[in-house]
This record gives structure tokens, C-alpha cells and sequence, in this order.
């Protein structure tokens, strides 16, 4: 049997999420609301499929695809269409309805599909939202490893057991760094200059997915890069990380973005150091 999801938060009730009203609501609590009970109806139905047996398909990218990724999304889908149906939304699996709308959310179903169908939890359910292009709320959810992790601009990061701090770590030397993807990385001139990164460091982990960033928010890392992602990938990851207190761009320092292909997150003065380091000739 699954442990259940316990989620340290409580919304006032609105009949937009389904609930009994309440004056004091605000927007951002109906957005989190929503995206949180998407995620947990996601994980549901997720875990009814996790080592069991189902067709796996190859998607045109030779990336596998299972019923549990398009059955994730569409119960997403149908959570924000009840709640905020003139909502834009792109998705991994069925694309983008209204991409060019004020509010569009952004959904990967399972993040780590190769992870799910090889029956071990290293995969996740990401929800963010963007608004006029900024990126204002993620959800960040591990249904097999029972981790839920989300914030709001301006609201602060949290999980299960209260809020979210990056850690104080400020110089290479002291940094635990996590690589994740770094396939196109390692085909660059940058090669050689992570490898200086990475002959300093403290400590070096590939922890990959949803979890480096998870535990960079916690403070229980200093550090991330990779660079074969994409915006669906990391945008709620994105949102967490800001919000614990670090600094998160791609690898020339531009904030995310739906073309974001590259992640360099960590703590503020440790942010500034590695990118001195990789963009140095």
C-alpha cells in the first residue's frame, strides 16, 4: 500500500476549486489550490500503474510515452479547465491549448519516464503556471518517493514540513554540486571549464530530475547545472529554487523561458562564481 500524501497547507474553501466559499480566498490561493489538487490526483492515478504492467510506447524524440503520462496529464488538464477554463496549457504530452493566453500552465505528467517504466522513483509530476510570461507559482511532486514541494512568487518554498532556505554555501571550494543532463554540455568548449568547476568542488553528486532541485531548495545541496532540458522540465523547479533564496538562470544567465535549454542554479554568491568559471575562455 502507497503512504498518502500529507500536505501541511490549508486553503480556505472556494467553489472555483470545489470547495464551500470563503471571503478571505485570495487568486494565488485558488492557483495553488488547483495545482495541488491536480498533483495529488495525478499521483493517484500515477501509482495505480507504478510496477505494474503497460504498454510503453517511442515517441518521434525516442523518448518512451505510457498511459500513465497521458492519463496524468488529462486529469491535470481537466483540474485547471474546471477551475480556470480561459487558462492556457502546455503540455509533454497533448501540446498547448491557448499558449498565447494571460495565464498559461505549464505540465510535465512524469518527469522521468525512463525512470517509471524501469520501476524505480527517480520521476516526478511538474505544474507551474507563467503569467504575462513571468513564472509565478510550481508544484513539484514525486509520487513514489512521497515528496511534494511547491511555492509562489513572493510567498516563499515549501514542503511537507515547513518552508524551503537555500543553503549559505558562497565559494566553490565548499560546494556540493550536482550534474544532471549535461550531454550537450560535454560536446561544448565549456567541457573544460566544468571540469576546472568540478576538480574544486567539495563534493560532486548527478542526481538528475526532479530531486537535485528539490534538495538545492532545502539546503541541502549548493548547486545544479545540466544543460538538455526544457521549459516543461523545469519550470516549477524554477519557481521553488527562487523562492527558497537562490538564483536560477540557464548558462549564460538569462532567466527561463519556454526555449530554456541549460540550468545553472545555486545559492546567489556561488551562482555568480560558477558563472564566471564556465563562461570563462
Amino acid at each position: 500500500m502507497q503512504a498518502a500524501l500529507y500536505i501541511k497547507v490549508k486553503f480556505p474553501k472556494s467553489p472555483i476549486t470545489g470547495y464551500p466559499n470563503h471571503a478571505a480566498i485570495t487568486m494565488n490561493d485558488q492557483l495553488l489550490a488547483t495545482a495541488l489538487q491536480a498533483a495529488k490526483a495525478a499521483r493517484e492515478l500515477i501509482l495505480s500503474y507504478y510496477n505494474g504492467d503497460f504498454d510503453i510506447e517511442i515517441k518521434a524524440d525516442l523518448t518512451p510515452v505510457t498511459v500513465a503520462d497521458r492519463g496524468a496529464e488529462q486529469v491535470i488538464r481537466d483540474t485547471i479547465n474546471n477551475a480556470f477554463p480561459e487558462h492556457g496549457i502546455f503540455g509533454e504530452e497533448f501540446g498547448a491549448d491557448n499558449k498565447n493566453t494571460e495565464y498559461l500552465w505549464l505540465v510535465d505528467p512524469i518527469d522521468g519516464t525512463k525512470s517509471f517504466v524501469k520501476g524505480y522513483g527517480m520521476f516526478s509530476t511538474q505544474i507551474a503556471l507563467m503569467h504575462k510570461g513571468e513564472l509565478i507559482l510550481g508544484v513539484s511532486c514525486a509520487p513514489a518517493m512521497n515528496e511534494l514541494v511547491w511555492a509562489t512568487r513572493g510567498g516563499g518554498a515549501f514542503d511537507a514540513d515547513g518552508q524551503l532556505h537555500i543553503s549559505k554555501v558562497d565559494v566553490i571550494e565548499q560546494a556540493s554540486i550536482s550534474t544532471g543532463n549535461i550531454q550537450s554540455l560535454a560536446a561544448s568548449e565549456r567541457w573544460t571549464a566544468l571540469g576546472r568547476v568540478l576538480a574544486q568542488t567539495n563534493r560532486t553528486r548527478g542526481y538528475g530530475d526532479y530531486y537535485h532541485y528539490h534538495r538545492l531548495a532545502a539546503g541541502q545541496l549548493d548547486a545544479v547545472i545540466e544543460s538538455d532540458v526544457n521549459i516543461l522540465d523545469i519550470a516549477a523547479l524554477y519557481v521553488i529554487v527562487t523562492e527558497a533564496g537562490g538564483v536560477f538562470t540557464d548558462l549564460d544567465g538569462q532567466a527561463p523561458n519556454l526555449d530554456t535549454r541549460s540550468v545553472l542554479a545555486a545559492t546567489p554568491a556561488l551562482h555568480t562564481a560558477l558563472s564566471a568559471e564556465l563562461n570563462r575562455n
